[in-house]
């Protein structure tokens, strides 16, 4: 889902594409578009219109955690399914051929450990927000530090997604920019704040089903002006366009099979496994099992998506072969390439144009939606409701919708500041990039590692944000120092006209560089997939090498429903025999044990999640004074 290091002509602002523009859209195509916004817009009101004066807090932000496992799931491929993907993944296939398909490798373990491991962990703690956890298991200094980092993380994505595709359709179909970035604006804000998370679940079922129409109509069309699929595989094949596997295990070669199937299954768990808009949508279902099917109902679908975007790239390939790009079209930015081809290929068929414009505002309506839904919810649970706890239920909902509603307003002020940003543009948009994989390590540091501690989990995470930020912006003033196009880090380059550099996002791929850097340049050139793995890794070894240096949990109390038992879960794997010699008896209790347990100043909330079902917990005789942390015996407790 993210790219690396791209090469592009960009498009001149006084380039002629009056031709396109005057005969891309029919009245036709307007209403299909039209009719997009409308409805994504009628299925958010009717949410907020049902039911109304009688809606909770627990409505608008987990859709009263009653949601099926198949609308979650197709809301889980929407969110993070952006436009940008729409339209770099086939550009980058027609550009390098199909190396980029091996990323589905990766979608296995990125969606099977999230499934087995982040899942049960955050549902049986009965979360809101993913950031609850990092209370939970360390304190509140270290959930409101990324809770923080969330919302700078989405607050920068959420105003580009937005401005960024309007911007490219602008060059290609002469939509007016603005009156398309507040459009999607005012009727995403409209729906997210009025109908909560059941809405932008419901609207991006409905979205994703135009995204596949989308695609599926310029595969089906395009294929056959030249000539059936068979004919485009043949083509591509001629050409050398359908990539074997490459095994180099070089980390700083842009695409090898290990980078894409192995590196690539970081940037999946970072995404999918701990990141705040994904783990809303599980903790949503109706129970945990629907949860996992949930995540193991996404796999099919991003193959099939992956599948769809590269048989646009090769379809484009072969049709180019037979209708060469004019001059016009081959001076456009790379990314622009595709918006090219549909309009020239679907041409004459009234509604198809319109509906694969449908089909990118559809990934841009769905991604900003659960950024605003997101974003609303962990600045409720994380930094209002833990300061303001008397809060009345019609008060906490009606500050949720104000809040939705702001972070609108500021998404269409992002917007309007990356229109002012130009080549700074592509160093405030990598941070995206950088920012999932020490959130990333800091989960996995709480999950996996017993010892790790409070000063360690705040120390590791600003190490792990140092070293991104100092390996990503070398990487982008490098390479501008260099006069070359700078490479979207962790994530998908988007070329825009006006020589407004390269914007990174959530999918596409740049091109290699010809020289081999030394020194410290080499650092910079590490493959865009391993950040992820890399920034994850430097909290997890830097946490640790603190935590035990600063004593471990040694004095402070331990959760361990916070704790995935790794050592355990591997020995019950062995056979009976082995884990008798090794003597492990009953895995986990030896492992949890009669523990005391619960972080300083647990809140209610907090408290109530972990007297569900699975863990029987009885709080010590003698009264609880305010101010205190009341103590509890976990008596029983299974993962």
């Amino acid at each position: 889902m993210r790219e690396g290091v791209t090469a592009f002509t960009p498009l001149s602002p006084t380039s002629n594409t009056s031709t396109v523009k005057s005969t891309a859209f029919s009245p036709v195509d307007y209403v299909v578009f039209v009719l997009l916004l409308v409805l994504s817009l009628a299925i958010g009101l009717y949410h907020a219109c049902r039911g109304w004066g009688r809606h909770t807090i627990g409505q608008l932000q987990m859709a009263d955690r009653k949601m099926g496992c198949l609308p979650v799931a197709l809301s889980l491929l929407a969110t993070f399914q952006s436009a940008v993907a729409i339209l770099g993944v086939p550009s980058e296939i027609y550009r390098f051929g199909t190396q980029y398909w091996f990323l589905g490798c990766s979608y296995f373990l990125g969606l099977l450990i999230p499934a087995h491991i982040f899942i049960p962990v955050f549902y049986r703690l009965h979360l809101t927000s993913a950031y609850e956890y990092l209370e939970l298991r360390f304190n509140k200094t270290v959930r409101v530090c990324g809770t923080i980092t969330f919302i700078f993380q989405m607050v920068i994505y959420m105003g580009v997604v937005l401005y960024a595709p309007s911007l490219a359709l602008n060059a290609v179909t002469g939509f007016d920019i603005w009156l398309s970035v507040l459009t999607l604006g005012i009727v995403c804000t409209v729906y997210t704040a009025l109908g909560g998370l059941k809405a932008v679940i419901w609207t991006d079922v409905f979205q994703t089903l135009v995204m596949f129409l989308g695609q599926l109509a310029v595969i089906i069309v395009g294929s056959a002006k030249v000539g059936g699929l068979e004919r485009v595989w043949d083509v591509a094949s001629q050409h050398n366009h359908i990539s074997g596997i490459v095994l180099d295990p070089d980390p700083f070669v842009r695409h090898t099979f290990w980078t894409l199937a192995f590196g690539g299954v970081f940037m999946m768990l970072s995404l999918y496994g701990v990141n705040q808009a994904q783990v809303q949508r599980y903790l949503s279902s109706r129970t945990e099992k629907a949860a996992i099917l949930s995540c193991y109902a996404v796999f099919p679908c991003q193959q099939l998506v992956l599948c769809m975007s590269c048989l646009i790239g090769l379809v484009m390939f072969t049709y180019y072969k037979e209708y060469p790009m004019s001059t016009q079209q081959s001076a456009a930015a790379p990314d622009q390439f595709v918006l090219y081809f549909v309009m020239d290929l679907l041409r004459g068929l009234p509604g198809l144009p319109g509906l694969f414009v449908a089909c990118l505002f559809s990934g841009s309506l769905s991604t900003i939606s659960s950024a605003f839904n997101s974003l609303a919810t962990v600045t409720m649970e994380d930094l209002v409701r833990p300061w303001f706890p008397q809060f009345s239920e019609a008060r906490a909902t009606m500050l949720s919708r104000i809040l939705a509603c702001s972070y609108g307003l500021l998404c269409l002020g992002m917007a309007y500041v990356s229109s002012q940003m130009g080549p700074v543009l592509q160093a405030a948009i990598s941070i995206f990039g950088m920012v999932g994989g020490p959130l990333l390590g800091l989960f996995c540091l709480g999950m996996f590692f017993p010892c790790a501690n409070p000063p360690g989990a705040i120390v590791g995470l600003l190490a792990g944000l140092i070293m991104a930020f100092w390996i990503g912006i070398g990487n982008i003033v490098t390479r501008m120092g260099s006069g070359m196009a700078p490479s979207p880090l962790n994530g998908s380059h988007f070329s825009l006209p006006s020589n407004l550099s390269t914007i990174a996002m959530t999918t596409l791929m740049p091109s290699t560089t010809h020289s081999r850097p030394t020194g410290l340049q080499r650092l910079y050139s590490l493959s865009y997939l391993w950040y992820s793995a890399h920034n994850s890794t430097t909290v997890i070894v830097l946490g640790l090498i603190v935590s035990l240096l600063t004593g471990g949990m040694r004095g402070r109390t331990l959760n361990p429903r916070t704790i995935y038992p790794v050592l355990p879960r591997l020995l019950a794997l062995l056979p009976v025999s082995c884990q008798k010699r090794l003597h492990c008896k009953s895995l986990s209790q030896d492992f949890f044990g009669d523990t005391t347990v619960l972080p300083e100043k647990m809140s209610n909330g907090m408290l109530k999640g972990i007297r569900d079902k699975e863990a029987v917990a009885e709080p010590e005789e003698g009264p609880v004074h305010p101010g205190s942390s009341p103590t509890f015996i976990v008596q029983e407790t299974s993962l």
